[in-house]
């Protein structure tokens, strides 16, 4: 299992800085909006899933070679984005 770890983390480092700092962005924004500290706002529950799909999608892009777990990230990702409209969309009408 560290074996594995330590793989995917060099193969990280190997990646674009564009690409780094798009999933690094896009995790930190996802943990963190998603985090009890911000749960006042309904809003930012809706950008934590919306930064969830866009981590996704780069993850499926980038392994589009690899038809199975492309799928599965995108399929992930569509599922993140019906969180987040639905959320959005329950929160504006609620307001």
């Amino acid at each position: 299992m560290m074996f594995r770890i330590k793989i995917m983390y060099k193969q990280f480092l190997r990646e674009p800085l564009w690409f780094k700092s798009l999933i690094l962005s896009t995790l930190i924004i996802s943990i963190l909006f998603s985090s009890s500290f911000f749960s006042h706002n309904e809003y930012y529950q809706s950008a934590a899933k919306l930064a969830a799909a866009i981590f996704f999608f780069a993850y499926g892009f980038k392994y589009r070679s690899n038809t199975k777990i492309s799928v599965l990230f995108f399929i992930l990702m569509i599922f993140c984005m019906y969180l987040s409209w639905d959320h959005f969309h329950q929160t504006h009408y609620l307001n």
